[in-house]
């Protein structure tokens, strides 16, 4: 029921409860996290380590957790690796951490990270959809663009120049940019088509006349584009969810062009509620231009998290890991420390610009983490601005999002039966 206002005049909309997501990357965000006594650097590649994590999200209440990945080894630097042995280096494959735990939680969404333009989107496809079927829904995909020379290097297919980060502006930088995110848009249109490529009643398993599939369901999707020419179909029939939502990291136009044009969930770093306010604009009016105006396309904002029972105790800490590092933390996200309830102040300060929610980063796991689902879900769960139980059993239940009808489907519905 709409809330009065406080002159009474006319009444008030409550804002939406927040979305919040957990983004999950070795032992935390701070590149020192790993050297904390609470830290597990000896299990980082152990399934149980990975499992603990995701239920402790869960028992938050979370919508989904993000599982990171690349294809090349971590690196403080942008255009390669780095010569450092002071950080975390190697991991564990996302998608294959997600199927691993799916069976473990049981309402979370599990959302890995992938790399277009050097693995194939038939396997993508197929990875995705699995973990859909693996965890009854749940499935989810976060799609980064080819862009480092070294991860090239890695597969020998192709040669793409290193970038650093003071030749962005470059416009020849501009330019390859703007083709690897061309072609991660394409890479996306080939999984969302593979993965309507069965129609959901398919497959028949009848045994009685021995029919185990329709034929007549399964498409050919004949994709043919720059980069990518797939027939199909697919050898995974249609995920639980349809299609598992994607969603997708920017910074500036070009990324949020690709979320627009293709993503469920477009993770943003603003650095303040103004700058937030902007950024979704573009988001917008991107999306507009790609004719999804009438689409629901979730915009939320990354922060990177060091949190305590006092103000003073999470500076404490940043200072204690920065002092290890032997730098100030840097990111491309807002580093934010603080109490759970300062942290939400920042974020219902920040919603009305926009934002569906937020994707929490944890500076050192498992500390931030538990502060994050014991202390800030807390805090606004007691401000009703999220959720007390889960609403629903799928990710795109969670996020708001309809399961969408079969392409292929309904365009056969809608081509009108010869005359017989």
């Amino acid at each position: 029921m709409p809330v009065a206002s406080r002159a009474g005049l006319r009444p008030m909309t409550p804002r939406p409860p927040l979305h919040l997501a957990l983004a999950l990357d070795g032992a935390g965000w701070h590149p020192a996290a790993w050297r904390e006594p609470r830290a597990r650097t000896a299990e980082l590649l152990d399934a149980r380590y990975w499992t603990d994590l995701v239920q402790e999200a869960e028992r938050g209440l979370l919508d989904f957790v993000t599982i990171e990945d690349s294809l090349g080894l971590q690196s403080d630097r942008f255009d390669g690796p780095d010569a450092r042995t002071d950080r975390v280096r190697g991991r564990l494959d996302a998608v294959l951490i997600a199927a691993r735990v799916a069976p473990l939680t049981s309402r979370i969404g599990l959302v890995p990270s992938i790399v277009a333009g050097h693995t194939e989107p038939f396997h993508i496809s197929k990875a995705i959809a699995t973990l859909d079927y693996v965890s009854s829904g749940r499935g989810g995909v976060r799609v980064r663009a080819g862009t480092g020379g070294a991860e090239a290097a890695l597969f020998g297919r192709r040669a793409i120049p290193g970038i650093a980060l003071t030749e962005l502006e470059r416009p020849e930088v501009v330019e390859l940019i703007t083709e690897l995110f061309d072609e991660a848009a394409d890479y996306v249109e080939v999984v969302r088509r593979l993965w309507d490529s069965w129609e959901d009643d398919a497959e028949i398993r009848d045994v009685a006349t021995g029919r185990f599939v329709d034929r007549d369901k399964l498409h050919y999707i004949d994709f043919e584009g720059r980069w990518f020419s797939v027939r199909g179909p697919s050898i995974v029939p249609r995920p639980p969810q349809g299609q598992p939502p994607v969603t997708v990291l920017g910074h500036a136009t070009v990324p949020y062009r690709l979320g627009a044009r293709q993503g469920d969930v477009v993770y943003v770093t603003p650095r303040d509620a103004d700058d937030a306010r902007r950024i979704v604009e573009e988001i917008r009016a991107e999306q507009d231009a790609a004719g999804r105006g009438d689409e629901t396309v979730h915009v939320f904002a990354d922060l990177v998290v060091h949190l305590a029972d006092s103000a003073a105790q999470a500076a404490d800490n940043r200072a204690r890991l920065d002092e290890w590092a032997g730098a100030p933390q840097g990111s491309d996200a807002l580093i934010v420390a603080g109490t759970p309830a300062e942290l939400a102040d920042l974020l219902l300060d920040w919603q009305p610009a926009g934002l569906s929610g937020f994707r929490l980063r944890p500076a050192a796991i498992p500390h931030d983490l538990e502060g994050i689902t014991r202390g800030l879900v807390g805090e606004l769960q007691s401000r009703g601005a999220f959720r007390t139980a889960y609403e629903a059993a799928t990710l795109r239940g969670l996020l708001g999002l309809p399961r969408p009808a079969n392409r292929y489907a309904a365009a056969a519905a809608s081509t009108p039966t010869a005359a017989v």
